[in-house]
C-alpha cells in the first residue's frame, strides 16, 4: 500500500496537469477533490494511521497538498461565471413581457370631468397654495374671527400660528383671485381641501373641491341657476331633476343648497339619499356685497356668483363608491375597476 507522503505526490502531478476546458470540467475536479467525499478528505482521513512522532511533518504535507487543490480551482473560477453570463440564448422573436395597464385616479377623472365641463361656458382653472394665511382662508370671505362658520370648519393650524392654516376650502382661491384680476373673472377651483376631522366611510380629515366664481355686471342668481343645470344635465344626463333649498354661507346671499334626483334609485329612495329621492350635492349662492368691499369691488355696479361641490360626493354618485377611504389606501384592487374608463 502506498505511503502517504506517496498518494499525495501522485495526486498532485494530477492537480498540476489538470485544464479544464469548461464549467462542467471544474466542477468536476471540485467534486473529485474538494467535494464532500472528496479525495482531499479521503488523505486527511489518513491521519489516524500515521504514527505520533510523524503526525507534525504528515499534517504540513496534508495541508500544503490542500491548498495546492483548492489554488488550482481558482484559478479556473471564471470558467463558472463566463458560462453564467453567457446563459441561455436570447430569441428576438419572442413577444415582449406585457406591462400592466394604469388608469387615472378616479377622484381626478372626475375632477377633470368637472373641470371640462365649466371650461366649455368660458370658466378658466385657477389654483392657489394648499397653506393660507387666515385672510385668504377666512376673513376675506366675510369670517372674522369671532364668527361661528369658524366652528363649522375644524381646522389645521400651522405649527399652532392662528395665522396659517391648511385651507379649509378652495374658496381661499377665489378671494386670491378677486385680489388679483382685473374684472370680470369667472373661474373654476379645483383642489385638496383639509379639515380636522375623524375619519370615516363618511368623512376624511382632506379631500377635493371644485368651486366656481363669476363676477360681472348684472349677474344674476338666474345666471347661477342655469350654469348649473347645464353642470348637471353634462354630468349626469338629461334625465335629472334639480332643486335648490335655501341655506346660509358667510360668502354668499342668498345662498342655496342644490339637490339632485339621486342617480343610484333613480329617485325612489334607497339608502345613499336615505330614502327622500334627493341627494346634495352643492352650495351655491349670489357672492355676498361685503366679501366685495372687501377687495375693492363696487356691489352697485358689479355682481357675481360661486358655488362649490366636493369631488368625492360627484364620484360616489358616478361609480356608486360608498366609502371615502377607498379612495386614499392605494389598494390596487379598488383602482383596477377603472381601467376601462
Amino acid at each position: 500500500m502506498p505511503s502517504l507522503q506517496e498518494l499525495i505526490q501522485t495526486h498532485e502531478q494530477e492537480i498540476n496537469a489538470f485544464q479544464p476546458a469548461n464549467a462542467a470540467d471544474l466542477e468536476a475536479y471540485r467534486i473529485k477533490y474538494l467535494g464532500t467525499k472528496g479525495i482531499v478528505k479521503q488523505i486527511f482521513g489518513e491521519m489516524k494511521n500515521v504514527p505520533v512522532e510523524q503526525k507534525k511533518e504528515a499534517g504540513q504535507l496534508l495541508n500544503a497538498f490542500k491548498q495546492l487543490a483548492e489554488k488550482k480551482y481558482e484559478d479556473f473560477q471564471h470558467l463558472q461565471s463566463d458560462a453564467a453570463k453567457k446563459g441561455p440564448a436570447l430569441d428576438n422573436t419572442l413577444p415582449g413581457t406585457k406591462l400592466p395597464l394604469g388608469t387615472r385616479h378616479p377622484l381626478r377623472m372626475i375632477e377633470n370631468r368637472i373641470v371640462s365641463i365649466f371650461e366649455k361656458i368660458g370658466f378658466s382653472v385657477a389654483t392657489g397654495p394648499e397653506i393660507e394665511d387666515d385672510w385668504h382662508n377666512f376673513t376675506s370671505l366675510n369670517i372674522h374671527k369671532d364668527h361661528p362658520a369658524r366652528d363649522m370648519q375644524d381646522t389645521f393650524y400651522v405649527a399652532q400660528n392662528p395665522d396659517w392654516v391648511l385651507r379649509t376650502h378652495t374658496s381661499s382661491v377665489q378671494s386670491r383671485i378677486l385680489e388679483t384680476q382685473p374684472l370680470p373673472v369667472r373661474v373654476i377651483c379645483p383642489g385638496r381641501v383639509y379639515r380636522n376631522e375623524t375619519i370615516s366611510a363618511r368623512a376624511h380629515c382632506f379631500f377635493h373641491q371644485c368651486e366656481g366664481l363669476y363676477v360681472d355686471k348684472n349677474v344674476s342668481f338666474a345666471d347661477l341657476k342655469q350654469t348649473l343645470y347645464y353642470f348637471v344635465t353634462e354630468m349626469f344626463g338629461e334625465g335629472t331633476k334639480v332643486r335648490f333649498r335655501p341655506s346660509y354661507f358667510p360668502f354668499t346671499e342668498p345662498s342655496a343648497e342644490m339637490d339632485i334626483s339621486c342617480t343610484i334609485c333613480g329617485g325612489d329612495g334607497c339608502s345613499l339619499c336615505k330614502h327622500t329621492g334627493w341627494v346634495e350635492i352643492m352650495g351655491c349662492g349670489m357672492v355676498h356685497p361685503d366679501m366685495l368691499r372687501n377687495f375693492n369691488i363696487d356691489p352697485g355696479v358689479y355682481t357675481g356668483f360661486a358655488f362649490g361641490m366636493g369631488v368625492e360626493r360627484i364620484t360616489q354618485l358616478k361609480f356608486q363608491v360608498n366609502d371615502l377611504r377607498l379612495y386614499s389606501q392605494n389598494d390596487v384592487r379598488f383602482l383596477r375597476q377603472f381601467q376601462s374608463i
